[in-house]
């Protein structure tokens, strides 16, 4: 039987489309965008290019064993209020039951695993496509994750969403990139009276159509480097948290689950009424596409 393909894309760093196969990246687009506060804080990246992506990819191979059977799957906390970071905090404190996630050698994964939902989600970008790795997989599914196609790594949060509810679970959290599943996703909740906390992810780049359509129908949604949903968001935020990178809550169990998260940032936090969008200039990534 012919060995099954190893091949991984991610778009990071400024949406560059990234492939890696059999531990090596043998292919690096162009960036769509040139900065991003978090990768200048974290790593101290001032401008995206080719170079800078391939390089960053090669890190996190090398760092935690991202696309490969021994990548670390329960890890720390990455960012304040990332969707990965505020499903562990949901699961810990009883907000919800299970959540659906992606992970790269997995595709999409069911989790009531705290920990496992922080481990696969922190450190990964945009997983566009992934194959599976057996051992990952059978390392996810002895602490506690669901694999949804073990056998092809589909990403697919639909069918995710449908397998959790299969199962029993009543509050799910779920990641989400585009308006369409969240729609399907929603009408699932309502036919089978389930609560689905929907968290958009990876929204660089996202039509001013499909922004708007977008804003209404998730919980809760990074701003990333999106011109639309950091333009159409006023008006439609109840709570916002952070500045460079904003975490938008546009309905209130958004905003109970962002701040049931705040309790467990380490950081000094500050709480304050205003208008909102607060996108101060210089803190912003750019350019917004």
């Amino acid at each position: 039987m012919a060995k099954q393909k190893d091949r991984h894309v991610m778009e990071a760093l400024g949406k560059t489309r990234v492939v890696v196969e059999n531990g090596k990246v043998v292919e690096v687009g162009e960036p769509q965008t040139e900065y991003c506060p978090i990768f200048d804080k974290v790593r101290g990246i001032k401008k995206f290019t080719s170079k800078t992506a391939k390089e960053n990819i090669e890190f996190r191979m090398k760092d935690f064993g991202i696309f490969t059977e021994d990548r670390a799957i329960e890890m720390e906390v990455f960012v304040g209020f990332g969707a990965s970071e505020t499903f562990m905090t949901g699961l810990r404190r009883g907000l919800l039951d299970t959540c659906v996630t992606a992970c790269d050698g997995a595709g999409t994964v069911i989790t009531s695993n705290p920990k496992l939902a922080q481990g696969m989600g922190s450190r990964i970008s945009g997983l566009v496509e992934t194959t599976p790795i057996p051992k990952l997989i059978e390392r996810i599914q002895e602490v506690g994750g669901i694999v949804l196609d073990p056998k092809n790594a589909t990403l697919d949060q639909l069918a995710g969403v449908k397998k959790a509810i299969e199962l029993g679970y009543k509050k799910i959290g779920v990641s989400v990139t585009n308006a369409k599943d969240v729609q399907a996703i929603r009408e699932l909740e309502k036919k089978h009276r389930v609560q689905i906390i929907a968290f958009g992810v990876h929204t660089t780049g996202i039509s001013q159509s499909e922004a708007k359509e977008f804003i209404d129908l998730v919980d809760m949604t990074t701003g990333c480097t999106s011109k639309w949903i950091r333009g159409c968001i006023a008006g439609k935020t109840i709570a916002q948290f952070g500045t460079a990178i904003p975490i938008f809550a546009t309905t209130q169990c958004g905003k109970e689950m962002l701040l049931e998260r705040a309790k467990e940032v380490t950081d000094p936090i500050l709480i304050n009424t205003m208008k909102l969008p607060v996108q101060p200039d210089e803190k912003q990534p750019r350019p917004l596409i």
